[in-house]
């Protein structure tokens, strides 16, 4: 495969990832700033939606407050973003024309119609919480039908494998990224651990990840901070946590180092993540610092990135 086309599938599914994941945030910073103000603390929650998501810096070039309508409109429709709803869209959009013959058919129909559907009914965004509380299912559901349609209907060779790779990098930096943004940064100094604020935020991230039931399976206990990242950490059988993103990215690595006929940095990187997460456990990562722990991993992860470019992309 030309080195240009596994870098247009490899964006291609991060761009779709990327998208849903915004979505999701946006839809439970929602969630959290509707509680009544018994519950809702200072109110920083859509600061903390800026820092999930990487854009704080360059938000505020362009806005003085972060409130609910300046920070939707910026993380959702704004085409100074770079890293908006509606780009990674259109980005997404304009990689799979690009590599049209690598996609099936369901694929590609999935992407373009999510593209048109952006430009003909979103195009001046949402302007009321009905329309919004719409774009973002809009947005959830095209994101599930093209995973779906490319784990039903792709040929498991390069292609595949690349696009698995561009979702899993993308899907464990975001997990990542959540997880520190509510351990670190969202809970208000004077509020305590284990209050109602700090329960219902905590039921807003697993929410955010799909991933409340999956909680409630696996324990059978009230929310607990250190279950929690349990689960979005180490837990294996959970898609979107760093163990199984992980997993499924060793896995792909070693089957393109399969099919080219040698290893190389890409999978010894990825195999030391693996390795790692494999023989950590949560008491010795608190004891760490969980904060400390996860900007590790987000640096590891972006290295991947970078080596994964270098090693196939360019």
């Amino acid at each position: 495969m030309l080195s240009r086309t596994a870098e247009n599938l490899f964006w291609l599914a991060r761009y779709v990832e990327r998208a849903e994941y915004l979505a999701r945030t946006i839809e439970a910073t929602l969630r959290v700033t509707a509680l009544p103000n018994t519950y809702s603390g200072q109110g920083n929650e859509w600061d903390s939606a800026l820092l999930t998501a990487g854009v704080a810096a360059s938000f505020y070039t362009h806005y003085d407050e972060a409130n609910e309508a300046n920070v939707v409109e910026y993380l959702a429709f704004a085409s100074t973003n770079s890293s908006s709803i509606r780009n990674c869209i259109e980005a997404a959009r304009l990689n799979a024309r690009s590599v049209r013959t690598a996609l099936t058919g369901e694929m590609w129909a999935t992407i373009n119609s999510a593209w048109i559907e952006l430009q003909e009914t979103w195009s001046k965004g949402a302007k009321t919480r009905e329309q919004l509380d719409g774009f973002l299912r809009f947005v959830q559901e095209a994101s599930l039908r093209f995973d779906g349609s490319a784990y039903r209907t792709m040929l498991r060779n390069d292609a595949y494998w690349f696009s698995r790779l561009g979702v899993h990098l993308e899907r464990a930096d975001n997990t990542a990224r959540i997880l520190d943004v509510k351990y670190h940064l969202l809970l208000p100094e004077e509020e305590h651990v284990g209050g109602p604020l700090d329960y219902y935020q905590w039921s807003s991230i697993l929410r955010s990840v799909s991933a409340q039931t999956a909680y409630h399976w696996v324990y059978r206990q009230t929310l607990k901070p250190w279950l929690i990242a349990d689960l979005l950490i180490l837990n294996d059988s959970l898609p979107r946590s760093l163990a199984s993103c992980y997993g499924d990215l060793l896995r792909n690595l070693d089957q393109i180092g399969v099919a080219y006929g040698r290893q190389g940095p890409a999978q010894r990187h990825a195999r030391g993540i693996r390795n790692r997460l494999e023989h950590s456990d949560m008491e010795d990562i608190f004891q760490r610092g969980l904060h400390e722990f996860i900007q590790e991993f987000l640096a590891d992860n972006s290295r991947l990135g970078e080596i994964i470019a270098k090693q196939y992309l360019i």
